[in-house]
């Protein structure tokens, strides 16, 4: 299977995205994707170009990392899903409004073009405040898929939700027989 991975920033997550990474690297083709803000960001998480170097082992190939490297990918139909993960609540904002002005936004409309599924892990601070219209707005769309999500800390974080990256796996595999993984909300 050909696989868009899709990285925006929320660095927090890192630690758990990248083994899922390597785990659907295994078995598919991955090409990954990084966000403006995942490719040129250094945090206390690492650097952005170890987390781009981390991607290229991984996959073994260069991250896509600009609106012209990824436009090709609906034309071409290089793609059998996109993965967005971690998605931001900025990114979502972004899908959800039809904005395409990162290379990840702009990577899952080309795909889109050619009804294929976009699987969505987020992690946002905002996910049961500003945040919250974009996902309902997104599960009422076609092709959109949800990585089930719940509280991180809901005692200090109560708007926060973060997806389970584990499931991204199994996620795939419901987008790709069109159905939406359940439950999409996971029990403290």
């Amino acid at each position: 299977m050909e696989i868009g991975f899709a990285v925006c920033g929320s660095f927090c997550t890192y630690a758990r995205m990248f083994p899922v990474m390597e785990e659907l690297s295994k078995a598919n083709h991955v090409i990954p994707v990084f966000s403006y803000a995942s490719a040129g960001t250094d945090s206390r998480f690492g650097t952005a170009a170890e987390h781009l170097q981390r991607a290229r082992e991984i996959c073994g190939t260069e991250p896509l990392c600009t609106i012209a490297a990824v436009e090709p990918i609906g034309p071409k139909k290089l793609l059998d899903v996109l993965v967005i993960a971690p998605c931001t609540g900025n990114s979502l904002a972004k899908l959800a409004n039809g904005i395409a002005d990162t290379p990840v936004t702009m990577a899952a409309k080309s795909h889109l073009r050619n009804g294929r599924p976009v699987v969505i892990a987020i992690s946002t601070n905002d996910a049961l405040a500003g945040a919250a219209e974009n996902i309902g707005r997104l599960l009422a769309r076609k092709h959109f898929y949800f990585v089930p999500f719940g509280q991180d800390d809901a005692l200090r974080k109560p708007a926060s939700m973060v997806a389970d990256f584990e499931r991204i796996p199994q996620t795939i595999a419901q987008a790709m027989e069109g159905r939406q993984i359940q439950p999409i909300l996971l029990a403290p």
